[in-house]
């Protein structure tokens, strides 16, 4: 699926079963929210947060948990797009060019990295 294809299938899905979108200030606060519990997540399975009895871990350490909690971000994210109308694709596409000119050698020469 491309990421075109993700935000037309969220906007269908949306249309069929969400009856509208929330608006775009309820989304933000649901975006921070799903970033939070992924961030829990990550704290726990990469930090030194221990895990809680009550964490979704399951058998694999936390990474089930991980993928659901990135795909929730991705899907508000999605959404946050679709009712504000950007294309995501074009998006990223000028996201990458603008960081390939800005830092092609900043990284390779960052001696931190090596």
């Amino acid at each position: 699926m491309t990421i075109r294809e993700a935000q037309e299938t969220v906007d269908q899905w949306i249309r069929t079963y969400g009856v509208r979108y929330f608006s775009e200030l309820t989304n933000m606060a649901v975006l921070t929210e799903e970033v939070g519990e992924l961030a829990r997540v990550m704290s726990r399975r990469y930090g030194e947060q221990s895990w809680k009895p009550s964490d979704p871990q399951g058998t694999d350490n936390g990474l089930r948990a991980m993928g659901e909690e990135m795909a929730d971000v991705l899907w508000v994210l999605l959404c946050l797009a679709n009712q504000t109308g950007v294309d995501l694709t074009e998006e990223l596409e000028k996201s990458i060019e603008k960081k390939t000119q800005r830092d092609k050698e900043r990284h390779i020469n960052n001696c931190k990295l090596k």
